[in-house]
């Protein structure tokens, strides 16, 4: 009777069989993938990558995305510099000029949590494309009101206009939320990467515009960006199989008061009134401080110093030392949670936010300025990349655009807040003194985290017990 081969993991014993009159020996080997992995590299297991960014970009669909996003974000640097060169050259007044962008941006934070709300209620290709359709035809409306002469309140009522601007970093910020979901490692990289972004647009952008609008025509810079932010939006809206299901309210229907019933009372309405939300918002508040703040007294000091051409560099550098470290920070595995993180790169940015001052008021050289700009825009982005975890982390789910937009808004208003702090400061006392604002305001952003994390471990005490 013939013999079964041996099972995997014993040794092989033969096989014995009879064709016509000859004994037949046959000995089995078991099968080893391995192996024969080994021995046919067409076989062979993908190559792990350590470099956690490779995920981000190999995962299907997100370089597609991830370029239309970046063409669109590009503009956000462009508009306000290349509206205030084009009003501050037809009209000769900075001060109208700086009045316009600044009532755009208030516009601004009023519109966009509720341009945010219908992104998350109706999908981002939905209202995204038709939101920015309608921010350039105010764009456009600037550009002619301009061009032909039509009176200031015009230009007010055409640069509001453009707040239906929708936050594509947010949006791009929810894609990852959504393609990773349950991988804080992934969306950890994600955002660090979302920020370096934000600086490299932040950075590139004004030089941009300044570019187009001194080499060609006052308008120049104001259209191309528009062309910039459509292309780049109808390409990112086209990227239907990363984007997030949208989250509609509950119909009215049957199901909506039985759903209302059962939905928790806990359960927040407005990511607002989210657990752990208003000192966070209040934190970007002073954040926004820092920023706004920071370029106004630059700008002052490198005039002072009769390099006021120069302002824009220095001030890049600034964007520079955010955007490597915003890399190397989403490169690096988190240590500890966010909660436990946030307030400690708070306070490194505090610490770090002391570095201009000391240059400004012991050497008063803007070549020292522009170095410990360098250095003190490295804690930026790891403290933005934190902040942005927790809004995520706190959000209610299916408001995810619209909690990441009232963080946004935060930080507007707070650089328009440090701005004109920042100006006060240095026109009353020095461009020196000036430098005590984004110090202060920063040192309100740890106050402020500092406070809520003291709050958050009381309760947990309380809960234990």
């Amino acid at each position: 009777m013939p013999q079964q081969p041996s099972e995997q993991g014993q040794s092989p014993l033969p096989f014995f069989t009879v064709t016509g009159d000859t004994l037949v020996a046959t000995a089995f080997r078991p099968h080893d993938r391995e192996a024969s992995t080994h021995r046919n590299p067409s076989h062979r297991s993908p190559r792990r990558h350590r470099n956690p960014y490779h995920r981000l970009f190999t995962h299907p669909g997100a370089r597609a995305f991830i370029l239309g996003n970046l063409i669109a974000r590009l503009p956000m640097g462009m508009f306000s510099v290349s509206a205030v060169i084009m009003i501050a050259g037809s009209r000769g007044s900075y001060a109208l000029a700086g009045a316009v962008t600044a009532t755009g941006l208030a516009a601004t934070a009023l519109v966009a949590p509720w341009t945010a709300r219908l992104v998350d209620r109706y999908g981002q290709a939905r209202v995204a494309v038709p939101a920015t359709a309608f921010a350039l035809l105010g764009d456009i409306a600037l550009v002619l009101c301009v061009h032909y002469g039509a009176p200031d309140w015009t230009l007010f009522a055409a640069y509001a206009a453009t707040a239906t601007t929708p936050n594509m970093g947010g949006m791009s910020r929810a894609r990852w939320a959504h393609l990773f979901k349950g991988d804080p490692a992934a969306i950890h990289t994600a955002n660090s990467f979302e920020q370096a972004a934000d600086e490299l647009c932040f950075m590139l952008g004004p030089v941009f515009a300044a570019f187009l609008c001194g080499a060609f025509f006052p308008e120049a810079g104001t259209l191309v960006g528009d062309v910039l932010m459509m292309t780049g939006v109808l390409i990112f809206a086209a990227q239907r199989s990363t984007e997030p299901p949208p989250q509609r309210r509950t119909e009215k229907s049957e199901k909506s008061q039985t759903q209302s019933e059962a939905r928790p009372k806990s359960q927040p309405k407005s990511p607002v009134r989210a657990p752990g939300m208003p000192p966070l918002l209040l934190g970007f508040l002073a954040m926004g401080a820092v920023f706004g703040s920071m370029e106004v007294v630059t700008i002052a000091f490198a005039d002072a110093q009769g390099h006021k051409s120069a302002a824009g560099a220095v001030l890049a550098l600034q964007a520079a030392g955010s955007c490597v470290a915003g890399l190397l920070y989403g490169a690096l595995k988190p240590a500890g949670p966010a909660e436990r993180r946030y307030p400690l790169c708070v306070a490194a940015m505090t610490v770090l936010m002391t570095l201009p001052l000391l240059a400004a008021s012991l050497t008063g050289s803007l070549l020292a300025l522009a170095g410990a700009l360098l250095v003190a825009g490295m804690a930026t982005a790891p403290t933005m990349v934190t902040g942005m975890t927790l809004v995520q982390n706190r959000t209610p789910e299916g408001r995810l655009n619209e909690g990441m937009t009232l963080a946004v808004t935060g930080l507007l208003g707070g650089i328009a807040c440090g701005s004109a702090t920042g100006g006060w400061v240095v026109e009353h006392m020095s461009t020196t003194a000036g430098y005590g604002v984004p110090v202060a305001a920063a040192a309100l952003a740890l106050t402020i985290s500092a406070a809520g994390a003291a709050r958050r471990a009381a309760r947990r005490q309380v809960v234990r017990r």
